[in-house]
């Protein structure tokens, strides 16, 4: 996958939901989640977000975005966090001045 981005997510409980969730909140863009075992890659091209809203829905129960940060071991992209959403996004470097 060319300008992957998004989290590399520790094996948890939670693992699923968190993929749903991601799914949810990405209609028509494709997600590969790569199982290693110990960890799980998710990934998309260029941008991928994940809400509160919908990692409660799959969940069952209340979360917080914090909750998130210890079981992402790594991620790829930029990351923009707050308390109601996580995204990750590709930003080509700047072309260099001639």
């Amino acid at each position: 996958m060319k300008n992957a981005v998004g989290p590399v997510l520790r094996m948890s409980e939670d693992v699923e939901a968190i993929i749903a969730a991601i799914e949810e909140d990405n209609p028509g863009t494709e997600i590969e989640v790569i199982d290693r075992g110990a960890y799980v890659r998710i990934q998309a091209e260029h941008r991928l977000k994940v809400t509160r809203a919908s990692i409660e829905k799959h969940l069952g129960r209340p979360f917080e975005m914090r909750q998130l940060e210890p079981m992402m071991s790594a991620f790829a992209g930029r990351i923009d966090t707050t308390s109601d959403a996580i995204s990750w996004s590709f930003k080509r470097e700047e072309e260099p001045v001639s």
